[in-house]
């Protein structure tokens, strides 16, 4: 059983891609767009992964990811099909980019505006203004050299990394993202300010490599942005393209096995005893749930599999999606709450073994960029707190979760959202447990691989498997890593293997 003919009305090569996060449509659309028969497999009853929708009560509650930048990249993706992503979805500005709060009152609007962020910058420390601009610099050129040159780049020979080494030293790569601002910024509000990017890739800003600050600059350069209709509204527009062009996407469709017959990929095989032969097959299912069980009894999957277990990840979320009877204009779209602790927290948060008694959050009110998403007057919110992933802290979230979302509105009521409890609608949440069951992330990961220096690029699993010609892989967990900006360069960069490899 293969998809449909593409959009030129020719049958092509025929595809299978395993797992419909932001991925995996991303590659779909570019296989189909290119001739390949595609064919997309989802295991859940909606397409987007992570990129999930849950409504309820009149609520719609994006499940993340929420912010989007790099908006170049997504027209790129819908020009490859010859149309205009402003036909499938709006983006919508957000500004500030982000609000961070202390706990001891300093409040800083990250904005893309260089006097106010200058004005701001001086109230704290005047002589880091100065310092934020070589900062800014700096990010900049690691941006060009680590997004632009590199980031759409598949590294599948050792000699790819090579040649990028001088520039990677150049840049001092092996520093991390925390050490590297510290050089051009002294006041620690504002070092925890242009450090904490790289938590929203699942890395440690104390061990990440300093090329991530290039995310700043990413910012900078092209804005954030929000979805009219939510993240949601992104994923229905890239599926209505993906069927458009002729592809074919199956829902509650959960993958059992990938069929390996004389070391090539033949067939996906579903737990409901569907097969769908293929002449090529990629996953953006996680990383190690593809080598270990869709290719157990396999040796190349069993070795894999086992390599990657030992692999260091990155760490777990806990999220309580809420909504509340009142809209809260004075809460901004992207806030961090920052807690009393930064270096010692995010240490426990990577390495466990328990759950601190403190936290840093990130709180999303999409209702003040567009107020759709709740029922008139109210409004729709998400709360995550990072936490350690399940092999470094052994929780039972089933007893634990409840009473954190507890402690979690308890500390939102006090500090942010007064009568909290008292407008409280309707609240669910998503624990290390649902990423581990839900999206069979390894350890319940939320972003696969910690992406630390020597888990990056070619030390990173590869975009097309070793061993296996005809695998291909996409998403968080390959090159060039996670966030929306990173899983769809892993979709160019793939794409582009595959098609060179099937001759189109």
């Amino acid at each position: 059983m293969t998809g449909p003919s593409n959009g030129a009305g020719k049958s092509g090569p025929s595809a299978v891609v395993v797992g419909s996060g932001f991925g995996g449509l991303a590659l779909a659309v570019r296989l189909q767009s290119a001739g390949f028969s595609t064919t997309l497999i989802e295991k859940r009853d909606k397409p987007g992964g992570r990129a999930y929708v849950y409504e309820d009560q009149g609520f719609t509650f994006d499940a993340g990811p929420t912010v989007i930048t790099d908006p170049d990249s997504l027209e790129e993706l819908f020009a490859a099909s010859g149309r205009r992503m402003a036909d499938y979805v709006e983006l919508l500005p957000v500004s500030p980019f982000y609000q961070l709060r202390w706990e001891d009152g300093v409040s800083f609007d990250y904005v893309n505006d260089q006097e106010s962020l200058d004005r701001q910058i001086a109230a704290l420390n005047p002589a880091d203004v100065a310092g934020y601009r070589r900062f800014l610099a700096y990010s900049k050129e690691v941006y060009h050299e680590g997004y632009e040159k590199l980031g759409t780049v598949p590294f599948l020979s050792f000699r790819d990394m090579i040649r990028a080494g001088p520039q990677l030293a150049r840049l001092q790569a092996w520093r991390s993202v925390y050490a590297k601002v510290s050089e051009f910024i002294e006041e620690e509000h504002l070092r925890q300010a242009f450090s904490f990017h790289s938590l929203l890739v699942g890395g440690n800003p104390f061990a990440t490599s300093s090329i991530y600050a290039l995310i700043h600059a990413l910012e900078r350069k092209g804005g954030v942005w929000f979805p009219r209709g939510g993240t949601g509204a992104l994923v229905r527009g890239l599926v209505r393209l993906f069927e458009e062009i002729g592809g074919r996407i199956e829902l509650s469709a959960e993958v059992a096995k990938i069929e390996i017959e004389s070391g090539r990929a033949k067939a996906v095989l579903l737990k409901d005893g569907r097969r769908f032969a293929a002449d090529v097959v990629a996953s953006n299912a996680d990383v190690v749930h593809t080598y270990d069980t869709l290719l157990a009894g396999n040796a190349r999957g069993k070795a894999e599999a086992k390599r990657l277990k030992g692999r260091r990840f990155s760490m777990s979320l806990f999220v309580i999606y809420f909504g509340l009877k009142t809209h809260r204009p004075d809460i901004q779209h992207h806030t961090v709450c920052f807690g009393a602790r930064y270096r010692d927290l995010i240490s426990e948060i990577f390495k466990g073994p328990k759950l601190a008694d403190d936290f840093s959050l990130y709180m999303h009110n999409p209702c003040v960029t567009d107020p759709s998403l709740a029922p008139e007057g109210a409004g729709s919110f998400y709360v995550l707190s990072p936490v350690p992933h399940l092999g470094n802290a052994d929780i039972d979230w089933d007893v634990e979760g409840p009473r954190y979302r507890d402690r979690i509105l308890d500390y939102l009521e006090e500090r942010y959202i007064p009568n909290l409890k008292a407008d409280l609608v309707t609240s669910r949440i998503f624990t290390p447990f649902d990423f581990r069951d839900e999206l069979n992330a390894h350890v319940g990961s939320a972003f696969s691989l910690d992406p630390v220096l020597t888990q990056s690029a070619w030390f990173r699993p590869h975009n097309r498997d070793r061993d296996i010609a005809n695998l291909y892989l996409v998403g968080a967990g390959t090159h060039p890593g996670a966030g929306v900006p990173g899983v769809i360069g892993s979709a160019k960069a793939t794409a582009g293997l595959m098609i060179a490899d099937a001759g189109l």
